[in-house]
């Protein structure tokens, strides 16, 4: 039974994005095409353990969606509009054109990062399309609660509907006015890899990780004048390099600061570094993922942690502040600021943070670390208690539990 539910899995993030999104662009009805998909992976739940699963099981759930989405359109719709959209779904006409992308699931990511849409919407509406997370997965990614996520793709799916929004298969001309958005949905898939939020997950997803770093190379090829293309591409090689050593043989979740530096990946940290020097020699102002992967090359340029220029991180933040003024980077770059000036002095920004972070596990997380560094033990018990209510990665909460237990 557990090897069916793993290969359920195994087709679900392989197969979901391109049968809703293929059965969108044939039947233009995004609800049809996500209530078509879902009744066919409860088929396979019903039916894959007696039967066993399939020799292929993406064409399995492709078949068998196309299926459920024509008995869907013959129940709602008039005889006419019945045999129109039954005659879309067959293989009769012509192939549709690829474009300028070669790659089907990144070609997805394009179509559905359109901007008639605000870059919010399109970014959460492609990452429940296309990236394959759960509305709770993208809400906790956002920052909201799980049912205003919710109505926020609710609400995008209308308005292409009302819109008549096409999904469109992109020309070249499209894509650097859509790449911005594409970055953002690669970058918050390859945050639930690298920190999965759900506690039915494994800790650290190499499935969600490898496909973004895949299609980020893929736009890199396409786009390769793009400064923040290779930001990313730079961030992403520089942060997985670093997977092996973040989770230790017990389950538990490994500090940057006692990690193992001899096993990082040093082949991904020489191509993250050559790609940051290559964007600071072109000489062009930095953008956010440029920023970003400037500051992982300080951290993986140390070989011991007591090594690290916290003096240039914390300038390198203070010129991401100026770009993303948010709440998130503010505290980020409190942590370099309690390596710079002390614990205290960190503690005051971070406190003032607390209105727009309280549901913020890495908030609570932050602020216990640094209370403990300042002597409030009683403190820093309850910012930890708090912070290990709103973990949902498994091998996070193991390492507060143990920091929280280790208080005298």
């Amino acid at each position: 039974m557990a090897d069916v539910r793993a290969a359920i899995t195994r087709a679900h993030h392989a197969e979901w994005a391109r049968v809703v999104a293929g059965l969108t662009r044939r039947f233009g009805d995004l609800d049809c095409a996500e209530e078509a998909a879902a009744e066919a992976f409860a088929t396979a739940v019903e039916r894959w353990p007696a039967d066993g699963v399939p020799p292929n099981p993406g064409a399995w759930l492709t078949t068998t969606a196309t299926r459920k989405a024509i008995d869907r359109i013959r129940r709602e719709h008039k005889r006419d509009d019945k045999q129109r959209e039954a005659r879309m779904v067959s293989d009769t006409g012509p192939p549709e054109p690829l474009g300028a992308i070669d790659d089907e699931r990144l070609r997805l990511i394009f179509i559905c990062c359109h901007p008639a849409l605000a870059m919010e919407t399109r970014v959460a509406l492609t990452l429940r399309m296309v990236g394959g997370l759960t509305v709770s997965e993208i809400a906790r990614a956002f920052l909201v609660q799980e049912t205003a996520m919710g109505q926020r793709i609710t609400r995008a799916k209308a308005k292409i509907k009302a819109a008549r929004i096409p999904y469109r298969v992109p020309a070249a001309a499209d894509l650097p006015v859509r790449v911005s958005g594409v970055l953002a949905v690669l970058f918050l898939v390859f945050n639930e890899g690298y920190l999965a939020t759900g506690p039915d997950s494994d800790p650290v997803r190499q499935d969600l990780t490898a496909e973004a770093i895949r299609l980020t190379r893929l736009i890199r090829a396409l786009l390769p004048e793009d400064g923040e293309v290779a930001g990313l591409l730079a961030l992403m090689l520089l942060t997985e390099a670093r997977r092996a050593a973040r989770v230790s043989a017990t389950g538990e979740l490994v500090a940057l600061a006692e990690q193992d530096r001899g096993a990082w990946d040093t082949a991904l940290v020489t191509e993250g570094h050559r790609l940051v020097r290559e964007r600071l020699a072109a000489g062009v102002a930095p953008g956010r993922f440029q920023i970003l992967a400037a500051i992982n090359a300080v951290h993986t340029s140390a070989r011991d942690v007591r090594d690290t220029d916290w003096s240039q991180i914390v300038a390198l933040y203070d010129q991401l502040v100026r770009l993303d003024a948010s709440p998130i980077v503010a505290l980020n770059r409190a942590v370099a600021v309690a390596e710079l000036d002390g614990p205290e002095v960190a503690l005051a920004v971070v406190d003032r943070l607390g209105d727009k972070l309280s549901g913020y596990h890495a908030y609570h997380a932050t602020r216990a670390e640094l209370l403990r560094r300042s002597g409030h033990s009683e403190q820093a018990r309850t910012a930890y208690g708090r912070a290990i209510e709103l973990a949902g990665n498994t091998a996070e909460t193991a390492y507060l539990t143990r920091r929280r237990d280790q208080l005298a």
